[in-house]
């Protein structure tokens, strides 16, 4: 059976070095993104590599989720699905809302691909033994790990807040490989470790993503941001073509694959039950599988 493959946010960054890897280790590639042009331009990218199978692109908004569940719809069209990589990720220096009215972090980092997955596993169960992999973050493990609402107390800084949706996802992650465990799907957590990528591109440079008292060291924190976002995207890459692909991970879920390729402990908030639940429970009301009533 052809092997496929989905990757978000695959039209330029990690996600379309995942991409090629993918390509390259024999899988049909869907490559989802907001714009036409970068995604013709990836398609193309990929298919000069001579791959197995010839490249897609899908066009996809994921900041809304009615455009998630329209994507689910039509990925499930081809029957079964092999690998989808959840690379999606913004960090916003300002807070601003989803087209949802819901904050942008969160909604994009982790109600996003929540709704996907979710919407997406009888298409995995299909095409099983498949897996399921989750970019994360090292921002996760500096975040408050309060969910009783989609906001965070205090005032609004980007990383943090950005860390904190991180945290959701990679709870909800682990949580997921718990509950698919016997299923044939397999749930892992990529962290690439940082890349220089539009997202962190002049926004890891912005003093007040973090809170005051980090500014104080802002000196010190920016050259350690700017360290950690220098390398290529190739590179941090691999940790999610080794999560989705890899023939050592038959068989094996719930790990987090580090930026050198191999499985790390995960951070001890996204290990907690009780961060677990409250993720679930806020999820569910946010992001419902089907599109609430608006008349």
């Amino acid at each position: 059976m052809k092997q496929t493959a989905v990757v978000t946010a695959g039209t330029a960054g990690i996600g379309l070095e995942t991409a090629l890897g993918l390509a390259a280790a024999g899988f049909a590639v869907s490559v989802v993104g907001r714009n036409a042009e970068r995604g013709a331009r990836a398609v193309e990218r990929i298919n000069s590599t001579a791959p197995l199978h010839p490249a897609r692109f899908l066009a996809a908004d994921l900041s809304s989720l009615d455009a998630v569940r329209e994507l689910a719809n039509r990925v499930s069209v081809g029957g079964a699905l092999t690998v989808l990589v959840n690379n999606i990720g913004a960090m916003f220096p300002d807070r601003q809302d989803s087209v949802d009215g819901i904050e942008a972090s969160f909604a994009v980092n982790h109600l996003s691909p929540y709704l996907l997955t979710e919407l997406m596993l009888p298409t995995l169960r299909a095409g099983a033994p498949s897996r399921i992999v989750n970019v994360t973050s090292g921002a996760a493990g500096v975040a408050k790990r309060v969910f009783d609402g989609v906001e965070p107390p205090g005032d609004y800084y980007g990383f943090h807040w950005y860390g904190r949706a991180k945290l959701a996802n990679l709870a909800y992650t682990l949580d997921l490989a718990d509950r698919l465990d016997g299923t044939g799907i397999s749930v892992f957590a990529a962290d690439p470790g940082g890349a220089a990528t539009d997202m962190t591109n002049g926004t890891m440079r912005d003093p007040k993503i973090v809170s005051p008292t980090l500014r104080l060291l802002w000196p010190l924190v920016r050259r350690k941001f700017e360290r950690s976002t220098s390398g290529p995207a190739s590179v941090a890459a691999k940790p999610s073509i080794f999560a989705a692909s890899d023939n050592s991970l038959t068989g094996r879920t719930g790990l987090v694959i580090g930026p050198q390729a191999l499985p790390v402990a995960p951070f001890r908030g996204a290990t907690d039950p009780r961060t677990a639940e409250a993720v679930r429970r806020l999820s569910e009301r946010l992001a419902p599988l089907t599109a609430p009533d608006r008349a």
